[in-house]
């Protein structure tokens, strides 16, 4: 039998973004998964709240955070990785072409101090990668589609999938970002779905579809398979390839990727002071 770890998801209801605390029963020690840093877009203030409840949550259950990780670069909330990276002193993982994302996104932000190298993140993961938690292992899949970065995270028997798969009654991520692309995603998700029925499946958002009036964010193998709306039964690839493609098409820009991208691209840091001590974020003027 897999492992069996505890997972503790935090629901975002501005981002309607869900961060996971996982954790392994044997040795107390966790993860945080894609962690939320609070912004106000009218405001341009940054917080911690969200954040800070997730690790009031781990200190009242005993446990000790062994590190962060972003199952890809959020383009609808910002981070609290590097946050956490300062105030705990534990380090940050991502998939390895988190570079491509970096590449991509760097010149539009005229962000001289991001280096498509990845160093301002301390573990750049690959397919295939295992690690420990605690006596636990976390496995890496690299699901591209929605980005060219994704990473799903499989933890004895829970599947961290961030934007790959939503619920069965939503369906999929987006792919027409920068390096998405919708027959890669449909790829990607059948090796999810090759994985056992039983296996919990971590969505990394809900957006409460119609008939729908409480979030949800953990599924099956098995129910995704059956059930998912863009995924499930026998569909075949070239269909959703045209479903998936002219959804996209009328969709809006997620309404904080400006601010988003050019932070996690950082790992989460703020972009360096100017010399009066200040920062800035810049939003590039009719470019996406």
């Amino acid at each position: 039998m897999p492992a069996h770890p505890d997972v503790r998801g935090f629901f975002d209801p501005a981002t309607h973004t869900v961060t996971y605390l996982v954790s392994d029963p044997a040795t107390g020690q966790a993860a945080i998964i894609d962690p939320v840093l609070d912004y106000d877009a009218a405001s341009a203030r940054t917080s911690t709240g969200s954040v800070d409840a997730v690790m009031s949550a781990l200190r009242e259950a005993g446990l000790t955070l062994a590190m962060v990780l972003e199952t890809h670069a959020h383009a609808d909330h910002l981070t609290a990785a590097d946050h956490l990276r300062r105030s705990e002193g534990v380090p940050i993982g991502i998939g390895e072409r988190i570079t491509k994302v970096q590449a991509t996104f760097a010149p539009l932000f005229d962000a001289h101090d991001v280096t498509p190298d990845g160093v301002v993140f301390d573990r750049l993961h690959a397919d295939g990668d295992a690690f420990p938690l605690g006596a636990l292992t976390v496995e890496v899949i690299h699901t591209p589609g929605h980005t060219p970065a994704c990473v799903s995270y499989r933890i004895g028997d829970a599947l961290f999938t961030g934007d790959t798969l939503f619920m069965p009654d939503y369906g999929t991520a987006r792919a027409d970002f920068p390096g998405g692309d919708a027959r890669t995603l449909y790829r990607s998700i059948q090796k999810l779905l090759a994985l056992p029925d039983e296996m919990r499946i971590f969505v990394g958002h809900d957006y409460l579809p119609a008939g729908r009036n409480e979030f949800r964010f953990e599924t099956t193998v098995g129910d995704q398979r059956a059930n998912n709306i863009h995924i499930g039964g026998a569909t075949s690839e070239e269909a959703f390839v045209v479903m998936r493609e002219a959804r996209d098409a009328t969709l809006k820009a997620p309404q904080l990727i400006l601010p988003a991208l050019q932070i996690n691209i950082r790992a989460g840091a703020l972009p360096p002071p100017e010399s009066d001590g200040r920062r800035f974020l810049k939003i590039p003027l009719n470019t996406i």
